[in-house]
């Protein structure tokens, strides 16, 4: 009776794996074929010839971005090669199972699907493209049109993503922070420190608009709040960013500060703005200038190499055409709280009804989403 019940989940359960994540080496057009294993270990085998290379290191920029290429690359062959070894012993291991008992059989449907959210996550990782999706991700959170509420709105998204990122095991630095005059945050700027954190969080680039019923409005009416993210990669040391001293011009003030032992008592924020393109970075987060000077230089580098990019590609040109203005008609998701409780994204139509858990951090299916959409572009 027990081997009658339990026999048929298990090989419905590997059947369905076998065609979703068919374990063959050579590409395909179905779904099995976009790890394309053949071509990625073909890839690392000519960039590990190249590492042999007498000479390799003495371009270091070129040197560190065939290394970082090579880890990527990696990253996937070998964790599929490691399930396809698995997969194979599942395999054998299914057709032995016909006089086996209970423990046996749930042990073999536990390793399933087990298998299965692994390869799951690794077709995940192939989403990850781009050159700098593996970096750090410089996340600027700016209120838009809405006053206090969209002060307010700030410090709400600013939770939003720090809750998003403890759930991945990542770390935030706040490395910038602006209050609002009564309430919330006019502006801040963190780093995401994490694997994949550019990434991730390029799918959030844009304008966010909130509808609710505002706790600052003694009538209890309804109000729309706006604020704008953007999202650019922590550039490595290793990559060139030309910026002349000359055409830097360097502010230092007193950071912001509670009061009590930790305010602060000498000018140690920093501000740098770059003449040419007015762009500025700050950061008032490290306990000295120099401190505050180095982060706010690497996230002003970071700035300078992400405009010549955009200025390059049009695909990232369109991409922040689309927050210009941060008000109504230009957001990209809406976070609806009254009369009804939903988040939708508008570029996708994703959507749920489970807006207290997207304002706590469960992103992954708008991001799941958007970059799905972006490879079906691509491709």
């Amino acid at each position: 009776m027990f081997k009658e019940r339990h026999a048929r989940p298990v090989h419905r359960c590997a059947k369905t794996l076998h065609r979703r994540y068919p374990l063959s080496r050579k590409p395909s057009n179905d779904s099995g074929g976009i790890f394309d294993i053949d071509d990625k270990d073909r890839q690392i085998a000519e960039l590990q010839a190249r590492m042999t290379d007498g000479n390799f290191w003495q371009n270091p920029s070129s040197a560190n971005q065939i290394v970082r290429d090579l880890k990527a690359l990696k990253n996937i062959s070998e964790s599929w090669h490691r399930h396809d070894h698995r997969a194979a012993e599942i395999a054998e291991l299914f057709h032995l199972s016909e006089n086996e008992g209970e423990e046996f059989l749930a042990h073999l449907d536990a390793d399933i699907h087990a298998l299965k959210d692994e390869l799951a996550r690794l077709e995940f990782l192939t989403l990850f493209s781009g050159e700098f999706d593996r970096n750090n991700a410089i996340v600027s959170i700016n209120a838009g049109a809405g006053g206090t509420e969209s002060c307010d709105w700030v410090s709400m998204l600013l939770r939003m993503y720090t809750r998003w990122a403890d759930g991945h095991g990542f770390k935030v630095t706040v490395t910038d922070i602006l209050p609002g005059e009564e309430a919330g945050t006019k502006n801040v700027t963190m780093i995401v420190h994490g694997d994949y954190a550019y990434g991730y969080l390029r799918a959030e680039v844009g304008v966010h608009r909130l509808v609710r019923i505002s706790p600052f409005d003694a009538n209890k009416r309804r109000h729309t709040s706006f604020a704008s993210v953007d999202v650019i990669p922590e550039l490595e040391e290793d990559i060139e960013v030309e910026i002349k001293p000359e055409e830097l011009r360097i502010d230092v003030y007193r950071a912001g500060g509670k009061g009590g032992q930790h305010v602060n008592t000498t000018d140690s924020a920093v501000r740098i703005t770059h003449l040419p393109t007015g762009i500025v970075a700050q950061c008032q987060n490290e306990r000295s200038q120099h401190q505050n000077k180095q982060v706010a230089l690497a996230i002003l580098k970071s700035r300078l190499h992400e405009r010549e990019a955009r200025e390059q590609e049009a695909k990232m040109s369109h991409q922040h055409q689309e927050k210009q203005k941060i008000e109504w008609g230009s957001q990209i998701r809406s976070y609806v709280l009254h009369p009804y409780n939903m988040v939708k994204d508008h570029r996708t139509d994703f959507e749920t009804g489970d807006s207290g858990g997207v304002l706590d951090g469960k992103l992954d299916g708008f991001i799941e989403a958007y970059l799905r959409m972006v490879k079906t572009i691509k491709t």
